[in-house]
């Protein structure tokens, strides 16, 4: 028996637009009613997360836990207080950072407290974006760093709409980093995820289990883009949408039939039951 479901966000749970699919709200009452305590785990910060769950009735939620900034951030669902803190190496982020404005890359640059700065956007990122909570769009010559204050840093992420190109981005820029401060990951077929090293959906998932004694086989974990496979491996159950990315479905121990769009949750349900 399943007592934890953790899930990805955008393209997992959420459909387009960054919406909860109908079909996903019936499953979330279902999985009361079976005693699953379902997780939202994403690399958004959750005040973003909170703002995507704004329609949903809080008794479908209460008493759970939210994963955010990719496994570096653990809350209680309506507590904004974080249970679990890590953010990057000051050094290592103000050198993305530069290197992002140097060459003029359209980034997302995101803070403790869930603002989300973003520059040099282009109109496909642009419209991406439009309904997500906390987005601060600054001018070309404004610093994020500065614009900040004296906050830390969770994560910084580059964007281009050729996948294969910010791989390559990612990849160009690794031997810069120190492998013991930063970490490289993927999402959404757009971007390139700067995060600390160790911080990943997998060990936010098994430090919520070990707060929660919760045995690890007891939990799923759902997913769509590499961003997800540290949670999908460490999972009792690895599971994929429909439309997961060719290189986390191999690791998945059950593709779904249903996409995001679809509402992919009552299949899961029915497939676990």
């Amino acid at each position: 028996m399943y007592r934890l479901i953790a899930s990805d966000m955008d393209e997992t749970f959420l459909g387009e637009g960054h919406r909860v699919p109908p079909a996903n709200l019936e499953a979330l009452a279902r999985m009361r009613e079976m005693g699953i305590l379902f997780v939202p785990s994403s690399g958004r910060p959750y005040s973003s997360i909170m703002d995507s769950l704004s329609g949903i009735d809080p008794a479908l939620l209460q008493g759970s836990y939210v994963i955010s900034y990719n496994g570096g951030f653990i809350n209680r669902y309506g507590d904004d207080r974080p249970l679990l803190r890590t953010v990057m190496d000051r050094a290592s982020l103000e050198q993305l950072y530069r290197y992002a404005v140097e060459h003029r890359i359209c980034m997302h640059v995101y803070t403790e407290s869930g603002r989300i700065f973003t520059q040099f956007l282009n109109e496909l990122e642009r419209g991406y974006i439009a309904n997500l909570a906390g987005i601060e769009e600054l001018g070309d010559d404004q610093d994020a760093l500065a614009m900040a204050g004296g906050e830390e840093f969770p994560k910084i992420i580059f964007m281009d709409p050729d996948f294969d190109a910010v791989k390559r981005l990612g990849e160009r820029l690794r031997p810069s980093l120190d492998p013991e401060l930063v970490d490289i990951t993927h999402s959404s077929n757009r971007y390139v995820e700067f995060v600390p090293h160790g911080v990943n959906k997998g060990t936010g998932l098994a430090h919520l289990a070990a707060m929660l004694g919760i045995d690890m086989a007891e939990t799923v974990g759902v997913g769509d883009s590499a961003n997800d496979l540290a949670m999908i491996q460490a999972a009792g159950l690895g599971v994929g949408v429909a439309n997961a990315s060719d290189d986390i479905r191999p690791a998945c121990d059950l593709i779904l039939d249903a996409t995001a769009d679809d509402g992919a949750f009552p299949e899961l349900l029915r497939r676990i039951s």
